[in-house]
């Protein structure tokens, strides 16, 4: 279910567009779809038309996602594996701090080398109704990053309805709603022309176009420079640090030669990096660096003028790393 097909059922009913808006905002804050304001419950003001059809509307809403295994970790965040109605299953993350990751496809059709989602290719595009519906699966969100599953630029528009949907009626500030990306030049004038202008989150990894391309083999051929110079124009125009995202990979692309290209592409420039050490899958031959090599590249960039945090992949403890929980749940579903 598309939110556009969700507001166009309820036309069909008689509601109008204040109907319709009370009753998207009560599904994305999780109550009643008939809660309305506290003297006047939408039960005596929707339409008898639409208050018949709620009840169904509701259980058709609550099967979009439903979580059937769910693995908390010692950082404070959970993995949630999440069916879908058409027996499908797919992954988000519940973080601390009222935050949650959600996927976008089930697969993913980039295949990043380091990564598990990749290996089972693309099989389906989520509807932007089965991405809030994830959303929903944690509860008081303050903050939605679309970073699971999927690379979201291949499923824009169902991704920018969910967007639209959750600034609009889900009361979540623009900032705190985090597009991911491999850097589809696409995203860039489609995002900015949106009511909701997310903050964004581009894939870096490598500051060498060969050995990005390697690791990320069917993203667009974009060079680092490129992607760095539109991230930044981005940044510019919303008035929000454009987060790199660089998976830290062992023997691959925590050299000497990496950190100085990371100086040369970002500092002077409106974005903070994320190093995120690799969360290793017993499938795939990539490691992560140690701890304390770790910590002196954040404190070498940062000395070097560049906000750098490292950011630590959630799940770790339950192998839970992205793609890797469906791909156990292959042979139990």
């Amino acid at each position: 279910m598309r939110i556009s097909q969700l507001q166009e059922t309820l036309t069909q009913l008689g509601a109008k567009p204040v109907h319709i808006d009370r009753i998207l905002r009560a599904w994305l804050k999780g109550r009643p779809l008939d809660a309305g304001p506290r003297k006047h419950a939408a039960a005596q003001t929707l339409p008898l038309t639409v208050r018949a059809a709620l009840p169904e509307l509701a259980q058709s809403l609550q099967n979009l996602a439903t979580v059937v295994e769910r693995h908390p970790d010692p950082d404070g965040s959970a993995r949630l594996l999440v069916r879908l109605a058409d027996g499908q299953h797919v992954e988000s993350v519940q973080l601390p701090k009222a935050g949650v990751c959600v996927s976008t496809q089930v697969g993913c059709a980039v295949g990043c080398a380091f990564c598990m989602t990749g290996k089972s290719s693309l099989l389906r595009q989520l509807q932007s109704g089965e991405i809030l519906a994830q959303v929903l699966c944690a509860a008081n969100v303050k903050r939605v990053v679309f970073m699971g599953m999927g690379e979201p630029a291949h499923n824009l528009e169902n991704v920018c309805e969910a967007i639209d949907a959750l600034g609009i009626w889900g009361g979540i500030g623009h900032k705190n709603l985090v597009f991911s990306s491999v850097g589809d030049p696409r995203i860039f004038p489609r995002l900015l022309a949106g009511r909701v202008k997310p903050a964004l989150a581009l894939s870096l990894h490598s500051t060498h176009a060969s050995l990005r391309r390697s690791l990320l083999p069917k993203a667009p051929d974009i060079s680092p420079e490129a992607l760095v110079d539109a991230g930044e124009a981005y940044a510019r125009a919303t008035g929000y640090p454009i987060q790199y995202q660089w998976t830290l990979l062992a023997g691959i692309n925590d050299s000497e030669e990496e950190l100085a290209g990371i100086e040369r592409l970002l500092k002077g420039k409106y974005a903070m990096l994320n190093l995120i050490p690799y969360n290793e899958n017993p499938g795939l031959a990539y490691q992560r660096p140690a701890l304390h090599a770790i910590v002196a590249m954040t404190r070498r960039l940062n000395r070097a003028g560049i906000l750098t945090r490292i950011r630590h992949s959630a799940g770790q403890e339950v192998e839970g790393g992205c793609g890797q929980l469906r791909s156990r749940s292959q042979v139990s579903y």
